[in-house]
């Protein structure tokens, strides 16, 4: 379902997955992100960021399926972390079985090197316990978990 103009899909493939394999599109995708922050006046790469997970639905198909509990949810979780602008700096996939705080260490050693200038990292009462302790040991930065007020109704 390519365009008239563009190669035979066998070469526009072969483009994909080498430049999937070499780092290309991470590549592409970092400098977006920096010219995006750059524009919006923001330094070109983030000092804090935000890790949240979501379950989503999957179809009989090959990879990764599991059931999330407390999402009543059988099939994947996609785990993010995201800079103030909610431009994604790192994401991990996995069934969605994997509770967050196991699927934030997978995209904490990710990120690691790939963000060296992150201080900070925001995230929700779900990634509260020993994933702050690991993080202190484990990440170069902070792992702040954020409760919601107690008098707040709703989202």
């Amino acid at each position: 379902m390519l365009p008239n103009d563009f190669p035979p899909k066998s070469t526009v493939y072969e483009y994909y997955r080498n430049w999937q394999k070499d780092g290309t599109w991470s590549r592409i995708h970092d400098a977006m992100r920096s010219k995006v922050r750059a524009q919006r006046g923001k330094k070109p790469e983030a000092s804090a960021a935000l890790i949240d997970s979501q379950s989503v639905k999957t179809t009989e198909t090959r990879g990764e399926r599991g059931y999330d509990g407390g999402k009543k949810t059988k099939g994947r979780k996609r785990h993010l972390l995201v800079d103030t602008l909610g431009l994604i700096m790192c994401i991990v996939i996995t069934a969605a079985s994997v509770q967050d705080r196991d699927g934030a260490k997978l995209v904490f050693q990710q990120a690691a090197d790939q963000q060296p200038q992150v201080e900070t990292v925001w995230a929700d009462s779900g990634y509260s316990g020993k994933l702050v302790s690991w993080t202190d040991d484990n990440c170069p930065w902070t792992l702040e978990v954020v409760r919601r007020p107690r008098d707040q109704v709703g989202f």
